[in-house]
């Protein structure tokens, strides 16, 4: 358990994986991937990796992943990266790490490559396992978006 679970009691790190994931999907958000790094490295225990069609999709979901993970369990994002170029937006939550990529870039880098020794974990919990807290997200695409948060 990290840090900020310990000082917060947050869910676990899989857990919080999982809720990213959820709301990148509510987002419409595409070939979305959890890789399990804990026996691979210290850094963080998880990555979600996903693609989003336009810079304007990558916004919507980078902000209702920071609106979920704020309202529904205290958690806020420690860092932010990418945010400008929006072509690949990185969002630090110490234990998990969530990559949004437009398809180009994602294929470019190829981070599950680069990681390739973390193993795909299922996006839903397995029967008996505790399941993702359900999310109120919503979708923004239209011109009114302005860099604001997701209405």
């Amino acid at each position: 358990m990290s840090e900020a679970q310990n000082e917060k009691k947050l869910p676990t790190s899989l857990v919080r994986a999982r809720l990213a994931a959820k709301t990148i999907l509510d987002n419409k958000g595409s070939d979305v991937k959890i890789l399990d790094l804990r026996e691979v490295t210290q850094m963080c225990d998880f990555f979600v990796v996903a693609s989003g069609v336009s810079r304007r999709q990558l916004h919507a979901m980078s902000e209702e992943i920071d609106d979920v993970f704020e309202k529904q369990l205290g958690d806020k994002r420690r860092h932010l990266e990418g945010y400008g170029e929006s072509r690949w937006i990185v969002l630090d939550y110490g234990d998990v790490l969530v990559h949004l990529f437009e398809p180009e870039t994602r294929e470019f880098y190829a981070l599950e490559d680069l990681w390739g020794k973390g193993k795909d974990t299922p996006l839903e919990a397995a029967p008996g396992e505790v399941d993702v807290p359900p999310t109120e997200s919503k979708v923004v695409y239209s011109d009114d978006f302005g860099g604001g948060k997701a209405k």
